[in-house]
């Protein structure tokens, strides 16, 4: 599945996930992204890059590699796992390491808010000392959303509302000075992130370590729901929100 068309959102909730690296959306949103299709929502998934420097070292240490047979691996992966998922993706190819966005792309991932109408979006931290792909995708993200609320962007198209923006968790959440207040239950959908997981072949040093991380949350989860509470969570996945929620009901 590779084509999201206004179609898909007419008769369904919608979501968007906007991924600097075309492994990222996998490792650190699999399990929303399968939560939210199986309810029925219509995700799509942008890759701002393939991870073609950066992100992909076990294909490159093969030797007799170039960037283009190395950024069609990465797409062929992450369309497998998109797929698995129940998500649509595309691919910006905007280059990685450094990851630098321009005017026509942020009206390129404008119109693709506008396309979409998303009910909530999910990028990376504001902050990632390790990776500054992340949190330029993330900025990314933000100021297309603000394009997309504009009237005089493209007037007689429908605008974009406020949809809630999600960090997913980055790989130090520490030094990102990421703070969970987001604790989303993917025990039930598990099995499809990890077979998601498993098309990351570039990556497969990561995979371990990313149920080990569905793991805590999952044990955090629990805790925060109550000791006594009845409901089996083993898995999860945490969000920090940059906007506040709005809402008549504190329960």
């Amino acid at each position: 599945m590779t084509q999201f068309k206004q179609d898909d959102v007419k008769n369904a909730k919608s979501a968007l996930v906007v991924s600097a690296h075309s492994a990222d959306f996998v490792w650190r949103a699999g399990g929303a992204i399968a939560k939210h299709t199986q309810a029925g929502y219509a995700v799509h998934i942008v890759c701002l890059s393939f991870g073609e420097r950066g992100e992909s070292a076990k294909l490159w240490r093969k030797g007799n590699m170039s960037e283009e047979i190395v950024k069609a691996s990465r797409r062929e992966e992450a369309m497998a796992a998109a797929d698995i998922l129940g998500a649509t993706v595309e691919f910006f190819d905007m280059g990685d390491y450094p990851l630098r966005g321009d005017k026509e792309s942020l009206f390129r991932l404008a119109d693709v808010y506008r396309r979409v109408q998303p009910h909530f979006v999910l990028t990376h931290s504001l902050k990632d000392p390790y990776n500054y792909d992340h949190p330029m995708a993330t900025h990314l993200a933000q100021e297309a959303r603000i394009i997309a609320q504009a009237e005089g962007y493209k007037p007689g198209e429908t605008i974009v509302g406020a949809p809630p923006v999600y960090c997913f968790e980055p790989h130090q959440p520490e030094q990102c000075e990421w703070k969970p207040d987001v604790l989303l239950d993917i025990t039930d959908v598990w099995d499809k992130k990890y077979q998601a997981i498993q098309c990351m072949a570039g990556q497969e040093h990561l995979w371990e370590y990313y149920t080990r991380v569905a793991q805590q949350r999952g044990v955090q989860a629990k805790r925060n729901v109550g000791i006594t509470s009845t409901k089996n969570i083993v898995y999860g996945e945490g969000y920090q929100s940059i906007f506040p929620r709005v809402t008549e009901d504190l329960a």
